[in-house]
Parts: C-alpha cells; sequence; structure tokens
C-alpha cells in the first residue's frame, strides 16, 4: 500500500469520525433542547395559570375583576393541555367555576376549586419530574456516544502519530545515508525496500543509478580503447562488407571490403556522416539501406540478393539488415541503438547453382531424344503389322510406356525449371480466349479423367474478354492443375472449372473434391521439391513451383484454398486485354 493511501485512509478515518462526533453531539443537544422546551412551554405555563387563579380566589370577596382574571386564565388552561388526566380536571374546573358565578360566596364551591387546582397542579408536577428523567436519560446517552467516538478519535490520532512520522522519516533517513555513500563513491549501497510504495520505487530508481554510476568507475579507458581496436582490427580482416550505423544512422565503421565494394575512396570521408548523405552520391549504399527508411512494422528479417560489380566481375551478394538492440541496465524495455549491414559474398555458390542448372538442363534435353526414341518403338510394337504380340508381352510394353512417360514429364519439368532459375522464361504475349485454353487443358487430361471415371463440370461467364498470356505455358499450368485434381480425386468425382471475369482479370479456378491439404502445409506447396508428407502419389515437386513462375512471370497470380477433407480450390487471375 502507497504512503498516499496510508494517508489518505488514516485521515479520512479520523475525518468521518470526527464528523460523526459533531452529529451526534448536535442530535442529542437538539433532543435535549427539545425536552427542556416541552416542559418550559406545557407544564410551567399550567403552574402558572394555577398560581394566577389562586389568586384570585385569595382575595377576601371574589369581585368581577377577580372572576375576570380567574376566566382568562381557564381559557389559557384549557388550551394547554398537555397531560393524561389533565382534560378530566380542567374540565370539572370549569363546571365548578360555573357555579362559582351563580353563587360567588359559597364556600364550599370555592374549597371544590382550590382542590381542582391543586390535582391540575399535582398532575403536572408528576409530568415535570418525568419529562426531567427523559432528559436525564439523553444526556447520559449523548455522555456515551460522545464518549465512544471521541475515544475511537483518540485511537487513531494516536495510531497516526506513532506510525505516520516513522514510516516517512525512516525510509528517508536511510536514503540519506546511502545518497551520502554514493557520494563518497561507495557505489555498491543499495537501498532495499520491499514495499510496494514510493519509497519501493525511490529505493529501485536509486539502485539502478548506483549500479550505473558502478559500472562506469569500474570502466577502464584504456582497456575501452583496447577493446575498440580489437573489434575494428576483427572487422577489417573480414572478407564480407560490413558497415555499421548507430540510431541516428550515423556511420560507425565501415570496413576495407565495404569501401572497396562501394567504390569509396577511404573511411576519412564516410566515418561519422550520415548514411544518407553518402547514399546521395553512391548508388550502391543507397540500393543497401532502402530497407532501414521503411517503418520497423513492414521491415522484414529476409535476406536480399542483390548483384555488384566488383572485382572486374559480376558477383552476387546476400545483403541482411541486422537491428543492434539491448537492454541497458536496470531497465526493462529493449532499445535500438543501431543497425549493422553485412553483404555475404554468394559468387561460388551462384556459379555453382548456374553449373547446376546448365548440367540439368543439358542432361534433360539429351534425354528427351532418347525416350522419344523408346515411346516411338513401343508404338510400333504396339502395331500389328509388325507382328503379334501376347499378353504378358502386351503388360510390358504397358510398363515401360508409363515409365518412359514419367521420365518424359520429368525431363519436361526439368527443363522448365532450368528456364525459371537462370531467368530466361521466353514468353509470346498474345490475347488470347480463356475458353480456348480450358478446352485445351480439358481435351489433353480427358483421357486421364475416363480411366477414374471422373467428370468435368465447366462454367463460364458470358462475353469473357481475351486475356494477355503466353497461350503454351498457361495451358501447361493449366492441365498440370487438372491433372494433379485428377490424381487426388476419388473415382467417380467430378472436378470443377470455372472462369469468371472480375473488373479487369480473369479467374480460372480447378476445383477438386480429393482429401484435401492440411492448413500447415499450404503455404509450401509452390517450394520448390515439396511434396505433402504421407501422399501416396508419384510426382517431382516442380509442378506447382513451375506453375507459380510461368504465372508470376506473365504479371499473373496463383492462389489456393484447401481444407483438409473437403477438397482443394486452385485459382489463376490473369490480366485481359485491354
Amino acid at each position: 500500500m502507497t504512503i498516499k493511501v496510508k494517508l489518505n485512509l488514516g485521515i479520512g478515518l479520523l475525518f468521518i469520525l470526527i464528523t460523526l462526533l459533531t452529529v451526534i453531539s448536535n442530535f442529542y443537544i437538539n433532543k435535549l433542547s427539545g425536552d427542556t422546551k416541552e416542559i418550559l412551554v406545557a407544564n410551567y405555563n399550567t403552574l402558572d395559570y394555577s398560581r394566577e387563579m389562586l389568586i384570585s380566589l385569595n382575595e377576601g370577596s371574589i369581585s368581577d375583576a377577580d372572576m375576570k382574571h380567574f376566566q382568562d386564565n381557564l381559557n389559557k388552561q384549557q388550551h394547554n393541555v398537555t397531560e393524561i388526566g389533565e382534560q378530566e380536571l380542567t374540565d370539572k374546573l370549569t363546571a365548578d367555576f360555573a357555579q362559582l358565578k351563580r353563587n360567588r360566596n359559597d364556600s364550599a364551591i370555592i374549597k371544590k376549586i382550590r382542590t381542582d387546582i391543586t390535582d391540575i397542579i399535582w398532575v403536572n408536577m408528576q409530568a415535570i419530574q418525568r419529562k426531567n428523567a427523559i432528559a436525564q436519560s439523553t444526556v447520559d446517552d449523548a455522555s456515551i456516544w460522545i464518549i465512544i467516538t471521541g475515544t475511537f478519535c483518540f485511537l487513531i490520532a494516536l495510531t497516526l502519530l506513532f506510525n505516520l512520522p516513522s514510516n516517512i522519516a525512516n525510509p528517508i533517513q536511510e536514503l540519506t545515508h546511502s545518497f551520502k555513500e554514493v557520494a563518497a563513491q561507495n557505489y555498491s549501497q543499495r537501498v532495499h525496500f520491499h514495499k510496494h510504495n514510493e519509497f519501493g520505487e525511490l529505493a529501485s530508481t536509486f539502485n539502478t543509478m548506483a549500479e550505473k554510476l558502478g559500472e562506469y568507475k569500474n570502466s577502464n579507458l584504456e582497456k575501452i580503447t583496447i577493446e575498440k581496436k580489437r573489434i575494428e582490427t576483427l572487422i577489417n580482416n573480414l572478407k564480407d562488407p560490413v558497415i555499421g550505423l548507430d540510431e541516428n544512422r550515423r556511420i560507425l565503421f565501415m570496413n576495407d571490403v565495404a569501401i572497396k565494394v562501394a567504390g569509396l575512396k577511404s573511411k576519412d570521408e564516410v566515418i561519422g556522416q550520415l548514411v544518407q548523405d553518402i547514399a546521395v552520391k553512391n548508388d550502391l549504399v543507397r540500393s543497401l539501406i532502402q530497407d532501414l527508411f521503411t517503418s520497423e512494422a513492414t521491415l522484414t528479417d529476409n535476406k536480399m540478393l542483390i548483384k555488384i560489380y566488383a572485382d572486374n566481375r559480376e558477383s552476387y551478394f546476400e545483403k541482411e539488415i541486422i537491428p543492434i538492440k539491448i537492454t541497458p541496465t536496470g531497465e526493462k524495455e529493449e532499445k535500438l541503438i543501431g543497425n549493422v549491414i553485412l553483404l555475404q559474398n554468394i559468387t561460388p555458390y551462384k556459379e555453382l547453382d548456374f553449373a547446376k542448372t546448365n548440367f540439368i538442363a543439358t542432361v534433360s534435353h539429351e534425354l528427351k531424344t532418347p525416350i522419344s526414341s523408346i515411346q516411338m518403338s513401343l508404338q510400333l510394337l504396339e502395331n500389328k503389322r509388325v507382328g503379334v504380340i501376347n499378353s504378358e508381352q502386351k503388360k510390358l510394353i504397358e510398363s515401360i510406356k508409363e515409365d518412359t512417360g514419367r521420365l518424359l514429364k520429368i525431363t519436361s519439368e526439368l527443363l522448365n525449371m532450368t528456364q525459371v532459375e537462370s531467368g530466361n522464361i521466353e514468353l509470346s504475349i498474345t490475347p488470347v480466349n480463356p475458353k480456348d485454353i480450358l478446352d485445351f487443358a480439358v481435351h489433353t487430361t480427358k483421357m486421364l479423367a475416363e480411366q477414374k471415371q471422373i467428370k468435368f463440370n465447366i462454367n463460364c461467364d458470358d462475353n469473357l474478354p481475351q486475356i494477355l498470356v503466353d497461350k503454351e505455358k498457361t495451358s501447361w499450368v493449366l492441365i498440370n492443375l487438372i491433372s494433379n485434381a485428377i490424381r487426388y480425386s476419388y473415382d467417380n468425382s467430378i472436378i470443377f472449372l470455372n472462369i469468371t471475369k472480375d473488373k479487369n482479370v480473369v479467374k480460372i479456378s480447378v476445383k477438386d473434391t480429393g482429401q484435401g491439404i492440411s492448413s500447415q502445409y499450404i503455404s509450401k506447396i509452390f517450394n520448390r521439391y515439396f511434396r505433402v508428407p504421407g501422399t501416396k502419389k508419384e510426382g517431382t515437386g516442380l509442378g506447382l513451383a513451375i506453375s507459380k513462375e510461368f504465372i508470376e512471370a506473365q504479371d499473373g497470380q496463383i492462389s489456393v484454398e484447401s481444407e483438409l477433407g473437403a477438397g482443394t480450390i486452385f485459382t489463376l487471375t490473369l490480366k485481359t486485354f485491354a
């Protein structure tokens, strides 16, 4: 509990009790005043009226003035009846006084009237005693409640008197002592307040300050200088270009390889300069720092491949921007203190990749010729004019046909992949009717569908616009998607083929009712050589990767939607011919 809350609670409770004491005192004073007023107003007046009436009868002979004086006080008494039995006595007095009016000298009547007045006086005297007892009880109750409330106020005030000064003064004394120790360069001094209040936060801040001062004291300028030289030497001996920036994007270091690759003269002209000032005059530096000026939310950690002319040849580098973040001593949140731009030279690996691509292209191209010859020979063997073959030989021929078809498909995919990897995808973009491409793909895969008794459900919008595509490659992609749909669909099922127009694009979708793809593999199916684990269908894992490259090379898009157990939908989005 914080000190502020403690003060608010203590003083607030004391204030409430004092207010309660005031209310109780006022209540009982008002009540006592009412009881006293009731005695004075009602009973005292009756006694006064009775006294005046007795005086009127004490004169020797009763005159008309005495009778009038008696009548006036009797009338007042009739309007001042407040006690039990007083009304009957007042009525009797009135009746007796009426007889006195008829015979003023009748002593018996005068005696009766005196008795009536005495009875009225006695009733009111008893009432005064009773009301006095009530008033005394009110005084006693008031005293008890005032004593109880005052005791509570006293106890709370006593508690605050003994506890509050020590709760505030003791931590201040301890902090004062600790500050004196730190002032005397005793940076190991710590304050340990475990309470969660203002002093606890102040102690935590003080300990952080002392720890940082201790770090600064223990640091050695010579040691720091040696470490700085060691790091600079290490960076300069790296074979890859490295550029270091501070949080304000000033260049802290730039090794010799980076200076050479960037075409700069020396370090002196760049160290301490804003990197954007260097980028204004240097195209390479400008391309390297582009990602630094995007927001942190859009800055990705993906490495980027860039091509640089270095060492009198084209070299390939993989750029990576590494943000440098630290958690300062005593703090909890990370702070960005700079960035390191690292260029990894991957030219040897890229050359090996080119060699691999050329090798695959050469081998695939060379394999196509003997495979085609094998297919030709198989066609001749199936011709009855060459000779009749038995059933076993026919099965062998069918098996060889399947193997050669599979080999031919693999070599075709490898040749397409070499185009993709080398970046030499040759496109012949022309306006084409999308329905023609779909019809061609359906005709090509019709026999494969009939083997599994699969039917096509084709739906096309009316008045479809032409699309700008490479007809051959787009047809290849669509045939590949339909073939996959047939392969992964169950027998006697239906494949849905739709062509729709949407603003400036045409969408061609292929939907099967097969087993679908698990959500964890959706993002990977366009990767090269990837195959969904557990599938028993044959394939190289290149078809979808090639399809994606072919479609995107035509400024189109290919997307997939799938749910395990509910089939898959592949959609091609292609630009229309304006």
